[in-house]
Order: structure tokens, then C-alpha cells, then sequence
């Protein structure tokens, strides 16, 4: 195979405020959904996580099963995929329609062999099915309203606990599960449930602000936890793996560890404050690590044998779709997301930073390098701001400019000035200043540049060529050849050729020196060209290869010397990609390459050139 993935950066849990997040673990690894990805995220090599495309429609949950081979995923219509997650290809083993409306929690029994699904159906809140067939084992019945959390006792003989936003615990004995007492413990929503590993206990906790522990066997109420109760809905629990101790996150903004024998607070961690800094979800590990997820989507990890109150670490990344990237220094990149916010990557260290700051309040819609390593961004909210190296990651500056309307794209030349492409005009800035500003009678639509040449691509499939003298924009010459709006436009480093992506998928490679179009055979694609990047070995050599990538989810790597050879990673961004750089220069005939796209995560690939 001419390319190989070398590494994947996962997106974090979506989040909602209110609602628990259910997150599972299998050894060093979680599991959690988002959008219409389920990731599988690991905690030792954050490179070496997984992603599940399978699902049509957005997830909700998804549950290692006991032994770690298999996964059950769910999604808000009600169906639900059993997947293997040790084989390259994910093959999808099983698939039912369980309910009829969106699953919010799902367990597997001891045996791998049935499993329990609950949500909120028209005709039924939760079913049990064996999973060879999908028929149904039991029944689970009592609730009134969505049942919200499920949990199995994996030792025989089998109980089941379910727990909804009647706030009550269904207690189900099987198999087959049958109601076998109902349990009122609870005043409000019962957001989550867990059995022990023993299966001699489980545990509930509510949006009562209260902690219980029943037997495992019986459903017997043992205790309330009452000593340093939290001061807000508990919103999910997970037990250690020897069930001596469980712990439980609040939107109270804190995380307790408790002495199950005692029923006493071994230990609390404060997140912080503020709404961002709710906890929605938590998970042990079996390498003891302590998970808990904010509801800005960040993974608070705990060492309960160090005397903090803080996370020993913060895994940050984005949860809404990357919309743009751009390289940083050495072996980094920046890619902005769906929510505006900005994230830092660094390949070497496998590592992810939200860019500090006060940054963007609506989408990112471009990210630029200046010839100095000064990096901006361009949001939805009409606003282009400066980064700048802070303490090992990046942090927005005080300075900002406003815009005169939405902006499109943004380029930098090699005098610094930026250029942002609004919805009827191009301004170039300097010094947050606005310098000048091109009117044009076109629609601009995508700008690129190398030195002093500007690229902008139009709506009217036009490519207009501009010449920037420090102070002035003077047009040189207008290119033609493509099928559709210019959707995506790149300057080699040495401004001898320019690519233009469009609408229709096609791309165009032009000479800057003849002025006229080498080839538009570059047609793969399928949908709009979202990003274009050329591959230069130094910025005075001509460039070798551009890469695209496109709605389509797959990436092209084409030669420029060549123009019949391509190198095709098809899939490569699931949903749909957006963003697509070289993270390294040529060397042995081989490059780096990042794409990025809807789904909110960033794959790296090593590929031999064509």
C-alpha cells in the first residue's frame, strides 16, 4: 500500500447540559460518542486511538463488551451495532432495532450473550435480547418516563436495575428479566447506575443530589451516602475494580471518591467553576485510572495516590467538526473548530492544547501561517485574531479586527499583510489595521498566496491573479478551467503554480509563468474540494505533489510532474473533510500528511509519493 495512517487524534465526548454522558473503558482505553463517530480513545497513546463510522445517525452510548473484543454502539433512532474492535475492518457483526426512539444506555451481561438496551420509545422505555438472534429475553416494565441508565449483574444468578426520569429503580431478575420490585429511593431524575464487579452491590445516583448503595442480590437499600454529600445533580458513578470504592461526578463541579465500607468521602477533587466545568459523565479504568468529562468536553484524569485537588491531567480536543487547519512550527498544526475554538497539535509529543485565550464565539473559518510563524484565524463572528506561543502551546492576543463581514478565508504574503475574504470584498490587514481593500465586481469565494502573488478564486469558476506591492493590489491575469465556484485555492511556496479546487470536485493545476492552465484531469472527487496543499521540498523549489481533500471523505495526492499518478486514501475524513496540510517536507520519496474533517478528528498518514 502506498500510504500508511500513522497516527489518529481523536475528537472528545459531545456533551449536553443536564444530560449524562456514558462513557465505558476496556484496559487503558475508553469509549464514548459523538456526532456519528464512536471513538475509542487511548489514554497511554493518544495516536493510537480508533474510530467507528458505521452509523448513519448520530450516537448516543456505546459499552465495551466484558472481554474487550466486541462493542455495542446506539444511535437516537433506536438501533444498535455490535462491532468487532480488534480487526482493522470493524466488521459489524450484528444490528437491531431495539426501540423506537433514541438509547441512552446499554449493558451486556457476564456472558457476552444478552444485553439490555433503554432510551426513550414510543412503545417501550427498554428490551432485553439475546444478542446471537435479537429476540427478546424479558421484558422491562414499570417506567413511566425515559429510563435514563442500565446496569447487569454479571455473576448468576442475573439482575438487572434500570433507572429513569420517574425517578425510580426497576429491579429485574432473570433471565428471562422480569420486574421483580420497583425501588422509590430517588426523588428526582435517576441519571445513572452500577453494578459492582462482584455483582454484590450496585449504586445510583440522581438529580436529588443523592448517592445510594443496594444489595446486589435483592435490591435491598443498604445506605445513603450523606457525609460531604455533593451540592449538585450526580450525574454518573463507576466503580473500582475491586468494588471497594466508587466515584461520582456532579454539576456541582466537583468529583468525590468513596469508602464504600465506611459510606465516608475518601477523596474530592474541585474541576473548577462555572457552567464549562460541570461534570457529565466518569469512568474506572483497569489501570486505575479516574475519568470524569466537564461539560466543555475535556477529560479530567485523577490519581487517587496523589494529595491533589486538581486532575493530574486535562485531555482537551475538539467536539464539534474541524472546518480549518494550518502547519505550525516544526512538527505541529493548528486546526480550528465547528464551536470556534482552536486547538494546538503536537505530533511529536502526541499531545493536544485548546489555544488559551479569549478566541472565536462562532466557527473557525480559516487558519493562516505568516512568514515569521505568526499564526491568525478567522471566525463566523466577523473577527480575525493572533496567536502566539504560550509556555509549550499557543494563546490568542489581546488584538483583534473586525471585519466588515463574515469572512470566507484568509491568507498571509510574505511581508505579513493578511489578507480575509469577506462576502463581497477582499481586505488586506496590518498591524490590526486595515490597509487597503479590493471591491471586486466578482464574488470572491477562496484566496491563496506565496510572496507577493494573491490567488483569489470566484463564484464565477475564475481564478483572478493579483500582484501586492505592500500597499495596493494590482491585477495581473485571470485564469480559466474550472466547472464550478472555486471552492479551495493554494500558491506553491516559490509562486510557480496555483490549484484551484471547485464545487464540482474538480481541480485545475496552473503555470504562473506561461499563465495558462497544465492540466484539469484532476477529477476524482466527487463533491466540493474543501483544501488544497502543496508538497515543496524547500520554499525556492518548485512544488511535487498538491493533496486535496473533499466532502467526499476521500484525499488525493496528485504529481505535479506527473499529472496522470495519484496516490487515493479513500475514507479518509468520515462525514466529510475539511481541512488537508503536509506536516513535513519531501524526504526519500515520502511525506506527512494531515487530513481533518467533520467528524472532529485529525489522522496523520506517511505516504509514498507518486
Amino acid at each position: 500500500m502506498s500510504f500508511t495512517r500513522t497516527a489518529l487524534y481523536p475528537c472528545n465526548p459531545v456533551t449536553t447540559r443536564g444530560v449524562s454522558s456514558k462513557l465505558s473503558s476496556h484496559q487503558d482505553k475508553i469509549i464514548y460518542a459523538n456526532g456519528r463517530t464512536i471513538v475509542i480513545h487511548d489514554l497511554k497513546d493518544l495516536a493510537s486511538s480508533k474510530t467507528f463510522s458505521g452509523h448513519s445517525q448520530n450516537t448516543t452510548v456505546a459499552r465495551f463488551s466484558p472481554s474487550g473484543y466486541y462493542c455495542a454502539s446506539a444511535d437516537a433512532t433506536g438501533l444498535v451495532k455490535i462491532w468487532d474492535t480488534i480487526g482493522e475492518d470493524q466488521s459489524v457483526k450484528w444490528q437491531y432495532k431495539i426501540i423506537s426512539g433514541r438509547v441512552n444506555d446499554l449493558a451486556w451481561d457476564g456472558e457476552s450473550k444478552r444485553m439490555i438496551v433503554v432510551g426513550d420509545g414510543k412503545d417501550k422505555f427498554g428490551r432485553p435480547i439475546i444478542i446471537d438472534t435479537g429476540a427478546s429475553c424479558g421484558e422491562i416494565i414499570g417506567h413511566s418516563k425515559v429510563v435514563n441508565a442500565v446496569s447487569i449483574r454479571h455473576q448468576r444468578p442475573y439482575r438487572a436495575a434500570t433507572g429513569g426520569d420517574d425517578g425510580l429503580i426497576i429491579f429485574s431478575q432473570g433471565v428471562p428479566y422480569k420486574h421483580e420490585k420497583t425501588i422509590r429511593t430517588h426523588t428526582r431524575f435517576v441519571q445513572d447506575i452500577k453494578y459492582a464487579p462482584s455483582g454484590d452491590l450496585f449504586a445510583s445516583v440522581g438529580s436529588d443530589y443523592k448517592v445510594f448503595l443496594y444489595d446486589g442480590k435483592t435490591g435491598d437499600t443498604l445506605a445513603e451516602f450523606t457525609e460531604n454529600a455533593h451540592n449538585g445533580s450526580v450525574m454518573a458513578c463507576s466503580w473500582s475494580g475491586d468494588s471497594k470504592s466508587l466515584l461520582t461526578s456532579s454539576l456541582d463541579c466537583t468529583v468525590r471518591l468513596w469508602d464504600v465500607e465506611s459510606r465516608k468521602v475518601a477523596k474530592t477533587w474541585n474541576v473548577g467553576k462555572g457552567i464549562s466545568n460541570q461534570q457529565v459523565g466518569c469512568v474506572w479504568t483497569s489501570s486505575d485510572d479516574l475519568v470524569s468529562l466537564s461539560l466543555s468536553g475535556v477529560l479530567n484524569i485523577f490519581d487517587k495516590r496523589e494529595n491533589k485537588d486538581r486532575p493530574s491531567r486535562v485531555l482537551q480536543a475538539p467536539q464539534k467538526a474541524i472546518t480549518s487547519a494550518v502547519r505550525g512550527p516544526s512538527s505541529t498544526f493548528m486546526a480550528g473548530s465547528a464551536d470556534g475554538r482552536v486547538f494546538y497539535y503536537d505530533t511529536s509529543l502526541h499531545s493536544i492544547h485548546a489555544v488559551e485565550g479569549e478566541g472565536h464565539t462562532n466557527l473557525v473559518s480559516g487558519l493562516a501561517a505568516g512568514p515569521k510563524e505568526q499564526l491568525y484565524s478567522s471566525g463566523c463572528d466577523d473577527r480575525v485574531r493572533e496567536l502566539e506561543p504560550s509556555g509549550g502551546t499557543f494563546s490568542f492576543t489581546q488584538t483583534l479586527f473586525s471585519t466588515s463581514s463574515q469572512p470566507k478565508a484568509l491568507t498571509v504574503t510574505m511581508d505579513g499583510t493578511l489578507f480575509v475574504v469577506g462576502v463581497d470584498r477582499v481586505e488586506a490587514v496590518r498591524s490590526n489595521q486595515r490597509v487597503f481593500e479590493l471591491k471586486p465586481t466578482y464574488i470572491p469565494s477562496a484566496i491563496g498566496a506565496a510572496g507577493n502573488t494573491v490567488a483569489i478564486g470566484a463564484e464565477d469558476t475564475k481564478v483572478y491573479v493579483y500582484t501586492w506591492d505592500g500597499r495596493t493590489l494590482s491585477e495581473s491575469y485571470v485564469l480559466g478551467g474550472n466547472k464550478g465556484p472555486i471552492t479551495a485555492i493554494t500558491v506553491s511556496a516559490n509562486g510557480e503554480h496555483i490549484a484551484a479546487g471547485d464545487s464540482a470536485g474538480k481541480i485545475v493545476l496552473f503555470g504562473t509563468a506561461g499563465k495558462e492552465k497544465i492540466t484539469d484531469r484532476w477529477a476524482h472527487h466527487t463533491a466540493r474540494i474543501a483544501s488544497l496543499a502543496f508538497l515543496c521540498p524547500s520554499a525556492t523549489e518548485s512544488a511535487t505533489h498538491v493533496a486535496s481533500i473533499s466532502l467526499d471523505t476521500n484525499v488525493y495526492i496528485y504529481s505535479v510532474t506527473n499529472i496522470s499518478k495519484y496516490v487515493a486514501i479513500r475514507g479518509a475524513a468520515p462525514g466529510g473533510g475539511s481541512a488537508v496540510l503536509w506536516l513535513e517536507s519531501q524526504e526519500k520519496g515520502r511525506g506527512k500528511l494531515v487530513g481533518a474533517g467533520a467528524d472532529g478528528c485529525a489522522r496523520i498518514w506517511e505516504v509514498t509519493l507518486p
